[in-house]
Protein backbone atom coordinates (compact mmCIF):
# COMPACT_ATOMS: atom_id res chain seq x y z
CA UNK A 1 0.00 0.00 0.00
CA UNK A 2 1.21 3.12 -1.05
CA UNK A 3 0.98 6.26 1.12
CA UNK A 4 -1.16 8.06 -0.81
CA UNK A 5 -3.79 5.22 -1.20
CA UNK A 6 -3.54 4.88 2.55
CA UNK A 7 -4.73 8.68 2.79
CA UNK A 8 -7.45 8.74 0.12
CA UNK A 9 -9.03 5.79 2.30
CA UNK A 10 -8.38 7.85 5.26
CA UNK A 11 -9.73 11.28 3.82
CA UNK A 12 -12.96 9.48 1.62
CA UNK A 13 -13.95 8.12 5.34
CA UNK A 14 -13.69 11.51 7.52
CA UNK A 15 -14.71 13.60 4.51
CA UNK A 16 -18.08 11.50 3.72
CA UNK A 17 -21.61 13.34 4.39
CA UNK A 18 -23.60 11.88 7.10
CA UNK A 19 -27.56 10.07 5.70
CA UNK A 20 -29.20 9.93 8.53
CA UNK A 21 -28.84 6.77 10.40
CA UNK A 22 -30.33 4.97 12.94
CA UNK A 23 -28.38 7.17 15.82
CA UNK A 24 -29.02 10.29 14.04
CA UNK A 25 -32.12 11.70 14.97
CA UNK A 26 -34.40 13.91 13.45
CA UNK A 27 -34.39 17.80 14.98
CA UNK A 28 -37.21 19.72 15.66
CA UNK A 29 -36.70 21.45 12.70
CA UNK A 30 -37.76 17.85 10.39
CA UNK A 31 -40.75 17.44 12.93
CA UNK A 32 -42.11 20.97 11.81
CA UNK A 33 -42.01 20.44 8.74
CA UNK A 34 -43.31 17.06 8.02
CA UNK A 35 -46.70 18.03 9.85
CA UNK A 36 -46.84 21.11 8.00
CA UNK A 37 -46.69 18.57 4.94
CA UNK A 38 -48.97 16.23 6.56
CA UNK A 39 -51.57 19.54 6.84
CA UNK A 40 -51.32 20.74 3.23
CA UNK A 41 -51.89 17.05 1.88
CA UNK A 42 -54.72 16.82 4.07
CA UNK A 43 -56.10 20.34 2.53
CA UNK A 44 -55.33 19.34 -0.83
CA UNK A 45 -57.57 16.04 -0.47
CA UNK A 46 -60.22 17.61 1.22
CA UNK A 47 -60.22 20.48 -1.24
CA UNK A 48 -60.37 18.70 -4.30
CA UNK A 49 -62.98 16.13 -2.99
CA UNK A 50 -61.17 13.07 -2.74
CA UNK A 51 -62.26 12.27 0.80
Amino acid sequence: MTSTSATAGRTATSTRTRTGGPDDGPGILEHILGWVLVVVLAMFVTQAGLM
